[in-house]
């Protein structure tokens, strides 16, 4: 009889949005509800499908979570497996370590939370079945500079053996080091199926009879995590062979969005060329949502009006998203340039805009009344949002110098653009 399962991580339950939070209220309120949603998705699948076993390898929480609201959402979805007869196995990740709802919370019988010493379940199938061995350790601190990989106890004989671990494996951009280990480590150990987490893109890893599955997230929560967000569907078969299905699982899914504009005669032929091009996106997408960040590049005659206008673009293309169906723009950004011209750099505006680059930009002066005001700035955020600036010294001084250049180009857009007439 062959045995299935769904594995899933980083699931980030009320995860507390930053930056776009500040931005628009509503699409902040769209995907805080997202992870929850995307969530009871999950255990829709396990219902659809009769698995045996959910598997969540860490991060269930988004940190120090101590909403009663969570813990009775996630009591109450765990408790349709319940009374399926679906088993569910738990470890704690990075962020988890930090949840009191994790240590408190009462599970029903059925799911196995799985403490600070590795521990081994087998579940036994009957005659005839191959047993299934669940192996899974779980930290309680927030830090784990080191393999895990040895603590876990060997393999059970005879039994497909699943090792649930929430590990940063070699590395990964944007990720902390957490529980570093190899493939190869991996591969060597033994069990048939890692089911890890922590990594929130999608990785799987496949050696003749066993497997190593880093299912991504189920919700993206920012265009950071753009693309298609999904769990692991696991069928693990008779002669012990495995399949493994992606199981798409996003409410609302990011997605970067490049334009070139070069082409675009005037303002509506550029909108209208915007629109299209959106809509093929919205198109690709099956999520319930799509949120776009739309970077415009190119040379073209409008590239000071397009930078002096992006709020009235983002408005506009927000507007012509909705008409195509549940379409968020999150930003507009523009590397757009204007043709160069005979005889220019000669004007007025030119040479402001040479003062400003050589000698203002360039001076003492300039750069410590920047970094005092960013200073001030960052000691009045609130702290989950203060790494806007950068998380140490060399970023926060490459964030200034970026963000005061972008602050003169857009002055100069306002004031070359400053006589057109719409």
């Amino acid at each position: 009889m062959v045995f299935r399962f769904v594995h899933t991580a980083d699931v980030h339950l009320d995860s507390p949005l930053k930056t776009l939070a500040l931005r628009n209220a509503d699409l902040s309120e769209l995907i805080g509800l997202a992870t929850r949603r995307a969530f009871v998705r999950v255990i829709d699948l396990c219902l659809e499908e009769k698995v045996d076993a959910l598997v969540l390898a860490g991060d269930l929480y988004d940190g120090d979570q101590t909403s009663m609201k969570t813990a009775r959402f996630l009591a109450e979805q765990l408790r349709r497996l319940h009374e399926a007869g679906i088993k569910t196995f738990i470890i704690r990740g990075n962020h988890d370590a930090l949840s009191r709802i994790t240590a408190e919370l009462v599970m029903p019988d059925t799911v196995k939370v799985f403490g600070q010493t590795a521990e081994t379940v087998v579940m036994e199938r009957g005659d005839g079945h191959f047993p299934v061995a669940v192996h899974g350790l779980s930290f309680a601190k927030p830090h784990a500079p080191e393999s895990l990989l040895r603590h876990y106890t060997l393999p059970v004989p005879d039994a497909f053996n699943i090792g649930v671990m929430h590990t940063s494996l070699g590395g990964s951009v944007g990720h902390d080091l957490y529980a570093p280990c190899g493939v190869a480590d991996l591969q060597q150990s033994g069990f048939h199926y890692w089911a890890l987490g922590h990594i929130h893109r999608r990785s799987v890893v496949e050696n003749g009879s066993s497997a190593i599955v880093m299912p991504g997230m189920p919700q993206g929560r920012d265009v950071n995590e753009d693309g298609p967000k999904s769990v692991s569907l696991v069928t693990v078969n008779d002669d012990r062979s495995i399949v493994i299905e992606e199981r798409q699982t996003s409410v609302a899914q990011f997605e970067r969005l490049s334009i070139d504009v070069s082409g675009a005669a005037d303002w509506k032929a550029m909108v209208g060329d915007l629109s299209s091009h959106l809509d093929a996106l919205r198109s690709s997408v099956t999520a319930d949502h799509l949120v776009a960040r739309i970077q415009l590049r190119g040379v073209n005659e409008l590239a000071w009006r397009i930078r002096r206008d992006l709020d009235l673009l983002h408005t506009e293309l927000e507007s012509r998203g909705s008409i195509s169906g549940n379409v968020w723009i999150d930003k507009v950004q523009t590397s757009c340039t204007a043709p160069e011209r005979p005889g220019a750099g000669s004007g007025a505006l030119d040479e402001l805009s040479m003062i400003i680059e050589s000698e203002v930009g360039a001076s003492p002066e300039y750069q410590q009344e920047v970094r005092a005001i960013a200073e001030e700035l960052r000691g009045q955020l609130p702290a989950e949002l203060r790494d806007i600036f950068g998380t140490d010294e060399k970023a926060f001084t490459e964030s200034l110098a970026l963000f005061a250049r972008e602050g003169s180009v857009n002055v100069m857009a306002r004031l070359r653009s400053g006589g057109e007439v719409d």
